[in-house]
């Protein structure tokens, strides 16, 4: 019972922030978000993140779409039986990914590949695994409206969001138009343009603070950005290049999932999934588009044998031929890209410190 308490308590903390909160209204159970940032834009991010994120001109971030975001995004009522939110995937105490292999929707649906983390998407170019959609906002919509997630109607949604006095004060309070579906989406995105991971160990020490890693980490680090290779596409301040790489994962299941190809129809996107930021990687176990690999140290063996071979495979992956002590080496590197979420000052989401506990 006390682990379940303080399991509660670090879920509640890592989605707090250490600038000014303000008060929001109560989330639906069993995942309650307490605050949100009350300075915005974000002029002030984490250390190591990029200083200016990019913000839509028709949806500026403001604390009434900010805190509608958050309701509707911990609210079942998106979904059509009312069972499912998006923190049913997308939960915060596994850096707002999934804690399954697969995504679970309404009736117990399973979904084709894991919901992946939400941390640092105010930077991403496209989204979700084979980047069918190019901005937050196109991607809200879509987990809502498919019959294997939420299943919902919009314009059904729209009508029940309507009938709630509550809602129809906040959408009128933080947009034009009050419930839209575009305003819908909006609201979703503001909220998740706030959920931010940086001044991790290894940030502090490319600042300059050189005891913020251990020999081993620094180790990690070296190979990281030398023979390993992980910099070829884990590249940049969030750590993604956000583009499309074939690694070889699950090319031999039944059915085959295409990635990129059934967005683009090119035979060179064929079996190519979006490479997924390794800030706060620590929290976002399973691994892979389709969550195959449990562990941190699974996914750098995975790497290490050279993937897995087959048709359109990466030309940079092949046997790394790494000792299981350099192994553990890159996994306490990747393990120290794990700081502070949301602009906190607590390292709610240290390893060490959640086994601990």
């Amino acid at each position: 019972m006390l682990r379940v308490l303080l399991g509660f308590l670090l879920a509640m903390r890592i989605v707090s922030l250490s600038w000014e909160a303000i008060a929001a209204e109560p989330a639906t159970p069993p995942l309650p978000v307490d605050q949100l940032a009350k300075r915005l834009p974000l002029n002030d991010v984490p250390l190591g993140l990029p200083k200016k994120p990019p913000l839509p001109p028709d949806n500026r971030l403001s604390r009434d779409r900010a805190k509608l975001g958050r309701r509707l995004f911990f609210d079942p009522v998106l979904s059509v039986d009312c069972t499912v939110s998006c923190a049913s995937c997308h939960d915060p105490r596994h850096g707002f990914a999934g804690p399954l292999p697969l995504a679970i929707g309404i009736g117990g649906a399973r979904g084709r590949r894991y919901p992946p983390s939400l941390l640092n998407r105010v930077y991403g170019t496209t989204f979700f695994w084979d980047g069918r959609a190019t901005t937050l906002e196109e991607q809200a919509l879509q987990p809502i409206s498919n019959p294997k997630e939420m299943g919902s109607n919009i314009d059904e949604l729209l009508r029940r969001l309507g009938e709630d006095a509550n809602y129809r004060e906040a959408f009128a309070a933080a947009y034009e138009g009050g419930i839209t579906a575009g305003n819908l989406a909006k609201a979703l995105a503001s909220f998740q343009r706030l959920l931010l991971s940086g001044n991790s160990p290894v940030d502090r020490f490319v600042a300059g603070d050189v005891s913020a890693l251990t020999t081993r980490q620094r180790q990690g680090l070296w190979l990281f950005e030398s023979r390993a290779g992980c910099w070829q596409c884990h590249s940049g301040k969030n750590y993604t290049d956000e583009s499309f790489h074939n690694t070889g994962v699950s090319l031999h299941k039944q059915p085959v999932d295409r990635g990129r190809f059934e967005v683009t129809a090119r035979e060179t996107d064929l079996g190519r999934f979006k490479t997924p930021s390794l800030r706060s990687v620590a929290l976002t176990a399973p691994y892979m588009h389709d969550g195959s690999l449990p562990t941190l140290r699974a996914v750098v063996e995975f790497y290490n044998r050279g993937g897995t071979k087959g048709p359109n495979l990466d030309p940079g992956i092949k046997p790394l031929n790494l000792s299981s002590e350099q192994i553990e080496s890159i996994v306490s590197l990747l393990e120290a890209l794990s700081g502070t979420l949301l602009g906190t000052n607590d390292s709610v989401n240290d390893p060490e410190r959640r086994a601990s506990e």
